[in-house]
């Protein structure tokens, strides 16, 4: 490579995942918006058992797809991979860089120079590589999560991050103890509907129905999937189950981002067109994303004494659903102005 690659656009919010702004790399690059393709679809899921010690766990309601089950509306859609040939990894890096594809790599920050965790914390994490430089033993890869970083790195450090077992670390419970294994995520970018009032009453009116669904057939869904997973959380809690802690964290994480993303996509819709009930309901659904934090924290720090922590995790959790609840109604009347 005789000149390093373009950088890519580094996308950034509070309160996302690396799942969100690894994403959103590849949505700039196609020339979207990432507000609108990753914050027009709002839900709740909890799927009991599924929940992974990694920063990018989250709840496909398609399986396998965490693309589409993020942004259904806009023909975003992944697929997970391992290396074709175990004996050569960078072969498939090489195959999607040469056919304008960036790659999402798995990785442990362990093993990544620009990480504050690295050789310190073991942590399964995102990145994207968008250039290779074999003859210089350089890798190009951005990450948006702070500290933010777009640059080189050694190829070994690249290597030795995606093929790592990500062993149990006690200074991380959550994202520790989750081989990364050489996974990789690809992504497509299909055709999306234009962000006009009319789309937006439509994902608003399907965002409603899924939280009053009696029932959810891919695991705890809706207003009655967040009773349920507040009530057991607390429950476990009482009864010593630490473990239920530990999910709750990463499994928060996604929930909190994906509210924090729906909020944003109101304010701008509401903004953009001077509808005070879209900007309402945003702050409503802002309100959701800051509950969560109330969750998880108290999960974080209860894992020591479960049942000490189980009336916090109880308060916390009420204060979830009450703003859940209120969300929703909320937008039901802001779809009533579109």
């Amino acid at each position: 490579m005789s000149t390093p690659p373009a950088t890519p656009a580094l996308w950034y919010r509070d309160l996302i995942s690396c799942l969100q702004s690894t994403l959103a790399a590849a949505l700039l690059r196609e020339g979207r918006d990432p507000v609108d393709a990753l914050g027009a679809h709002w839900e709740f899921l909890f799927k009991p058992g599924d929940v992974t010690s990694e920063e990018f766990y989250y709840p496909c309601r398609y399986p396998g797809d965490l693309g589409r089950s993020l942004a259904p509306h806009h023909g975003l859609s992944t697929t997970w991979h391992r290396p074709a040939d175990p004996g050569d990894p960078l072969e498939d890096v090489r195959r999607a860089l040469k056919d304008g594809h960036f790659p999402i790599i798995a990785v442990d920050n362990f093993h990544l120079p620009f990480r504050p965790a690295y050789q310190d914390v073991h942590a399964a994490h995102l990145i994207v590589v968008y250039g290779l430089d074999e003859a210089a033993g350089q890798a190009y890869v951005s990450d948006a999560m702070p500290p933010a970083h777009a640059g080189p790195i050694p190829v070994a450090a690249l290597l030795a991050a995606w093929t790592s077992s990500n062993p149990k670390d006690v200074q991380d419970a959550f994202f520790s103890d989750s081989a990364i294994g050489g996974r990789y995520l690809t992504v497509t970018v299909g055709d999306a509907p234009e962000t006009t009032p009319a789309f937006v009453r439509e994902v608003l009116t399907a965002n409603v129905a899924g939280f009053e669904a009696d029932r959810d057939t891919a695991g705890w869904g809706g207003l009655a999937g967040v009773r349920d997973f507040t009530m057991s959380l607390a429950g476990r809690a009482r009864a010593g189950d630490a473990r239920a802690l530990e999910e709750a964290y990463p499994f928060g994480w996604g929930m909190q981002a994906q509210a924090a993303l729906h909020a944003e996509f109101l304010r701008a819709c509401g903004t953009r067109w001077e509808v005070p009930a879209l900007r309402e309901a945003a702050r409503l659904a802002e309100h959701v994303a800051h509950a969560w934090t109330g969750v998880r924290i108290t999960a974080a720090h209860g894992r020591s004494d479960p049942a000490a922590a189980a009336p916090d995790l109880a308060r916390h959790g009420g204060r979830l659903v009450a703003a859940y609840e209120a969300a929703v109604a909320g937008l039901r009347e802001a779809a009533g102005f579109l």
